[in-house]
């Protein structure tokens, strides 16, 4: 990624797991392991009032195994201090941030609030329906280049998604843009973003000037945006752009609590070079597509410079698919067809 020399990091190393760090006021910093090549997420545990008493508002949940919960429960017997946690706020329906949202609901009465798409895309991604299954995208993949094999390794993958997220509430709290949730006595703005999945919500809270960011502004590392068989011929770049872009109506100092790596200031800088990291994918992807067609598998190598194994190859492809797309609705290159059956993009 480009050069990180516009992004200030207030705290050097993130609280050790079972603890917290406070970053704001009444705003505390957890961080729950995950068994992948990003090999953590952060949570945020917020001071809150509920009908008169002191209580806590949880942003996110993490997996849902028994490492994680242990971790929870260390964490509330140190900072609850006869507080109970009323409400947990899912960002989206990604197993990291939503695995235990039907755990804290039976464990502490906290209500889940949600925006609804993220809300169903939980249950569909549980159930396995609407595109959300594993046989869907090895349908999609294999129609962008994906080879038989590969194909195979995705499905002894077996069904990840329920057995990260074991359970979930059947009731919701529904958040929508501009929405204002109050914590604490103060307000928290929604804002919606999109790309990275249906309706992310992330929460601004201008009395602090701090920005829950979710996963939609990661200081080093680039979202994953990725076409997904629900929606086969969508253009998630082009809305991941825009959505980011909305951070610069805030403060240029705001801090930015994202949901992998370091809390930061310094939106502004890194919305610019996310925005010229995509900018220099698509012309690269342009170049190799106008030496002959490509499929999306073909480009891999084009956007990843390094070996992909199973789990990458599942993002990678989506997100393959999603620069060809970009490049497709901004009219650079033409969709085609091939007597084979895969698609390739060639220069328009």
């Amino acid at each position: 990624m480009s050069s990180q020399s516009s992004i200030d990091y207030p705290h050097t190393a993130p609280p050790a797991p079972g603890t917290v760090l406070e970053v704001a006021p009444g705003v505390r910093w957890m961080r729950m392991p995950l068994p992948f090549a990003l090999d953590h997420i952060n949570l945020w545990l917020l001071d809150d009032q509920h009908e008169g008493q002191s209580a806590l508002t949880l942003v996110d949940t993490g997996l849902g195994n028994e490492a994680t919960r242990a971790l929870h429960d260390q964490v509330f017997a140190t900072e609850s201090r006869g507080r109970r946690m009323w409400r947990q706020i899912v960002t989206h329906y990604h197993p990291d941030h939503a695995g235990n949202a039907a755990w804290m609901l039976e464990r502490h009465g906290a209500e889940l609030w949600m925006t609804r798409a993220e809300y169903l895309t939980v249950h569909a991604a549980r159930a396995r329906v609407a595109g959300y299954s594993t046989e869907s995208q090895i349908e999609l993949f294999s129609g962008h280049g994906l080879d038989e094999e590969a194909g195979k390794a995705l499905l002894g993958r077996g069904d990840l998604y329920r057995n990260l997220v074991p359970g979930f509430p059947l009731a919701h709290r529904r958040l929508m843009e501009g929405d204002r949730v109050r914590i604490h006595g103060r307000d928290w703005l929604v804002i919606v973003g999109y790309g990275h999945c249906p309706e992310h919500a992330s929460l601004y809270c201008e009395a602090l000037n701090v920005l829950i960011a979710g996963d939609m502004l990661l200081p080093r590392i680039s979202t994953n945006v990725a076409v997904r068989p629900v929606d086969p011929q969508s253009n998630p770049l082009r809305l991941f752009l825009a959505s980011i872009a909305r951070y610069r109506e805030l403060p240029e100092d705001v801090l930015v609590l994202p949901s992998h790596g370091l809390p930061f200031r310094g939106a502004r800088g890194r919305i610019a070079a996310l925005e010229a990291h995509h900018a220099e994918r698509l012309n690269e992807l342009l170049a190799a597509c106008a030496a002959s067609p490509r499929t999306a598998h073909e480009v891999l190598e084009v956007l990843f410079k390094r070996k992909l194994d199973t789990e990458a190859i599942f993002f990678a492809m989506g997100e393959a698919i999603a620069h060809l797309h970009c490049l497709y609705y901004d009219g650079r290159v033409a969709r085609r067809i091939g007597a084979d059956g895969l698609v390739r993009f060639a220069p328009a």
